[in-house]
C-alpha cells in the first residue's frame, strides 16, 4: 500500500458520498414537488437551493474528515516503507484521530527499538571482530614462523599457540551466556546455597593471586545470613568477574575486601577495592558489552556477564566509584522466602 493509493481510495469515498448526497437531495426535491399542489411550487424553489447547500457543507466536512485520516496515514505507510528499506530512525509525528496518534506513537516506539537493535548488533559485530583479530593473529604468525622453519616446533613456541585458542574459547564461551541471559534463556540450577560459604570459596581461588600481586584479600561476611535460591555456579562466576577485575586494578600494597550482609530484604555482596577509580564518564558504561577506557572495569565481557547473571536471579548490580578513590562493586540478591 502507498500514500498515492490512499489518496485515490479517499477520493473515491469523497466522490461517491457527493454523489449519494446528490441522489439523495434530487429524490427529497422530487418527493416534495409530488405532494405539493400546483400552486405552491415557491416552496420547492426555495428548498433546492437549500438542499444543494446542505450537500456542500456535509460533503466540506466530510472532505475534511477524510483528510484528516489521509494525512497520517501517509505519514505511517511513508515510514514504514522507510523501516522496510532499513532506515529504523523514520519517525511520524503523531496527529489525526485519538487512534492514529496512539498508532504512531507505537510505530515510533518500535522503530526506536528495531534502531537500537540495529546499533548494538553492529557494534558487537565490530567488537567481535577487534577481539578475535589479535589471537588470530599471533596464531598466524606463529604457524608462519614454525612453517618456515624459524622457530623449532617444540614445547615453547606451540604453548603460545594453544593459550590464544584457549583466548578465543572463552571469548565464545562468554558470548554465549551473554546472548542466553541477555534473551532470557540462560537455565539456572537453583538450590538453596549459603552466601557466607559462596563468597568464602571464591575469595579463597583468588588468595594466591593476590598474594602474587601483593594485595591483602580481606573479608567482612555478617554471621548467619540466610541462604539464598541460586544457581551455585553461575552466583560463583559472578564473584570470580568482580575480584578478578578488582585485583587487576589494586596496586601493590592495596587492598580487596569482599563484604556480604542483609540489606532490606536481600543479601548484598560488595567487592571493594584501593584502585585508580573510575571516571565519572565511564562509570555508567562500565557493564557494557566491549566498553573501552582507561579507567573503565567494563573492557571486556566480565563485567557485562556479571550483570546478566545478577538480572537473570532477580537481582541488581551496580558499580559506585570515584577517581582516585577506589572502586565498590555491589550486587543484591533477594532472601528465599
Amino acid at each position: 500500500m502507498s500514500r498515492r493509493f490512499v489518496r485515490r481510495a479517499a477520493a473515491f469515498v469523497f466522490l461517491a458520498f457527493l454523489f449519494f448526497a446528490f441522489v439523495v437531495a434530487s429524490f427529497v426535491v422530487l418527493l416534495i414537488n409530488a405532494f405539493n399542489s400546483p400552486g405552491a411550487g415557491g416552496g420547492s424553489a426555495i428548498f433546492v437551493p437549500l438542499a444543494i447547500l446542505a450537500v456542500v457543507i456535509v460533503a466540506f466536512a466530510v472532505a475534511r474528515g477524510i483528510r484528516r485520516l489521509v494525512i497520517p496515514l501517509g505519514d505511517l505507510i511513508d515510514a514504514a516503507q522507510s523501516v522496510e528499506a532499513g532506515d529504523y530512525g523514520a519517525r511520524v509525528r503523531p496527529r489525526g484521530p485519538r487512534e492514529l496518534r496512539a498508532l504512531a506513537r507505537a510505530f515510533n516506539a518500535m522503530s526506536e527499538r528495531l534502531e537500537t537493535s540495529e546499533e548494538q548488533r553492529r557494534r558487537l559485530l565490530a567488537d567481535v571482530t577487534h577481539e578475535l583479530r589479535t589471537p588470530l593473529t599471533i596464531m598466524q604468525g606463529n604457524l608462519e614462523a614454525l612453517l618456515d622453519g624459524l622457530y623449532p616446533a617444540d614445547a615453547q613456541h606451540l604453548e603460545p599457540i594453544l593459550d590464544e585458542t584457549r583466548v578465543i574459547s572463552r571469548l565464545v564461551d562468554d558470548l554465549r551466556t551473554l546472548s542466553l541471559a541477555e534473551a532470557g534463556a540462560l537455565t539456572l540450577h537453583r538450590e538453596p546455597t549459603d552466601p557466607a560459604q559462596l563468597v568464602t570459596d571464591a575469595v579463597a581461588s583468588f588468595r594466591s593471586q593476590a598474594d602474587a600481586a601483593g594485595v591483602d584479600l580481606l573479608t567482612a561476611i555478617d554471621g548467619a545470613l540466610p541462604q539464598l535460591d541460586v544457581d551455585p555456579v553461575r552466583m560463583r562466576e559472578v564473584l570470580s568477574n568482580l575480584l578478578s577485575n578488582a585485583l587487576r586494578y589494586t596496586p601493590r600494597g592495596g587492598n580487596v575486601r569482599v563484604g556480604a550482609s542483609t540489606f532490606d530484604g536481600h543479601v548484598r555482596v560488595s567487592v571493594h577495592d584501593t584502585g585508580p577509580g573510575i571516571a565519572a564518564e565511564a562509570l555508567p558504561h562500565v557493564f557494557d558489552r566491549f566498553y573501552k577506557s582507561e579507567e573503565s572495569r567494563g573492557a571486556g565481557l566480565g563485567l557485562a556477564i556479571a550483570k546478566s547473571l545478577v538480572v537473570a536471579h532477580g537481582g541488581e548490580i551496580e558499580a559506585i566509584s570515584a577517581a582516585g578513590q577506589g572502586t565498590d562493586m555491589r550486587f543484591t540478591l533477594p532472601i528465599t522466602p
